[in-house]
Parts: structure tokens; sequence; C-alpha cells
């Protein structure tokens, strides 16, 4: 998979995307992810990509010449068109689901937009959704679309060291992760819970299934209305009162 940003600040982008799990998988090539700088794309000697909004008022807006030349390039390179994100904050909330559906797809561009945002007909004739990480705004996209890569890329297949490592975990199956102990076994008086230390794997995991549903029912009661409950989950969640 591919995934290449389009950013005013590309070496922020790939300072980031080059640490840590993301940054092995690429140097490994797992994932291929790239940054592009939007100013390379500017048509002038100040290599602006803004200016006044029609109509008044305050801010700046950047142009659409710039990013459909850095976006017509990027398709150029790859021989295709990839699927164009644009990180905004009246995009749809992202998801876990979401980023399910986004890794199934060889290449996807984001453009982190700034200032007021973007030429609306940027989005008319190129962007194929809009996406936000949540109801809050941000000085730029950056920081969101590298929330984007990092989500997606750890999907793909040899970016983490095992699937179980995405598939066991808070909201992949629609339910919130069950509570988690290491060394050592009491801790200024609180023990780990008994049935983890007792090497019963059908125990164990009974207690897992069932403590994600109650953090799930805990926490965020809302996910519960759309997870995929087994008979034994809703006979489990009715002993504790909770539907």
């Amino acid at each position: 998979m591919r995934i290449d940003i389009i950013t005013l600040f590309p070496e922020m982008c790939d300072t980031v995307l080059s640490e840590s799990v993301i940054g092995r998988a690429r140097k490994k090539g797992a994932v291929e992810l790239e940054c592009h700088q939007l100013r390379d794309f500017a048509f002038d000697k100040h290599k602006r990509v803004d200016d006044s909004t029609y109509g008044g008022g305050m801010g700046m807006l950047m142009m659409a010449e710039p990013i459909a030349l850095c976006f017509e390039d990027l398709c150029e390179k790859l021989g295709k068109r990839p699927h164009f994100i644009y990180m905004s904050p009246k995009g749809r909330v992202l998801t876990q689901q979401r980023v399910r559906e986004l890794a199934q797809i060889d290449n996807i561009a984001v453009l982190c937009g700034h200032y007021e945002g973007v030429d609306q007909r940027v989005l008319d004739e190129l962007v194929d959704e809009e996406i936000s990480i949540g109801d809050f705004v941000l000085t730029g996209g950056e920081l969101p679309a590298l929330v984007l890569a990092d989500s997606v890329s750890r999907m793909i297949p040899g970016v983490l060291s095992d699937d179980l490592c995405f598939e066991d975990e808070s909201h992949f199956d629609g339910l919130l992760e069950y509570p988690q102990y290491t060394k050592p076994a009491v801790w200024r008086g609180k023990e780990v819970p008994e049935v983890l230390l007792s090497g019963h794997h059908a125990n164990i995991e009974k207690w897992r299934r069932e403590n994600s549903l109650l953090e799930t029912a805990r926490l965020r009661p809302d996910m519960l209305k759309n997870a995929e409950l087994t008979e034994k989950d809703k006979i489990f969640l009715k002993s504790k009162g909770i539907i």
C-alpha cells in the first residue's frame, strides 16, 4: 500500500512517519509513505499557495491550482489516480471501520489544509471524501493526516508483528479492549485478577470477553448499540443489569 501526503510541512510529516513501528515498516517496504511539498507547485517567485477569500472575511484560503497541479503530478507518477482525502473538521469522523476499509485501497493521497481551508472547487472536482479526527479544529491538517496514515498503515500485513496485534484491541470488533496487566502480580497492594494467572486459556478468554463488554458499557455505552453481540454476551450483560 502507498499513502501520499500533500502538505506545506513535509519534513514534519516525514519525521513522524520515520519513527517507531511505522518507520520500521517503511524501511522494510511493508508500506510506502511519501510527503510532497505543495509550494513546489506554486507559480510565483514567493511560492504562495494562498489568497484572500471572495466576499471578504478573516484569513486566507489555499488556492485550487497548486493543489490540482500537485495531485495531477502525483497521478502521472503513479500511473493511476489515488483515492483523494481531504482532512477537514467538516468531514466524517474517522472510525476503526473506515480505517479497515481504507486499508484495502492500494493508493491513498491525503491533502493537509491550512489557513481557512481550501477553495471549494478542489473539494468539488478532485477530493473523493473529507475525513475528520474529531469535532474540534487544529491549526493545520498535518496532525490529522498523520493519525490517518498511522491508523491505516498498521492494518497492512507485515507492519505489525502479528495480525492479533490489531484484531484483539479496542474498536476492531465494535467493543473496547479488556483491561490488561503486566508484572509484578501485586503492585502497591493491587493484585492482578487471579484468572489471568491461572493458565486456563478458556477461562481467560471468557474473562477478557466479559470485561471487554463491561469496559464498553462503562466508557462507551453508545458502542453497544451497534456491536455484534452473541447470545452469551446478551445473557452476561442482562445479568449485570446493563441491557
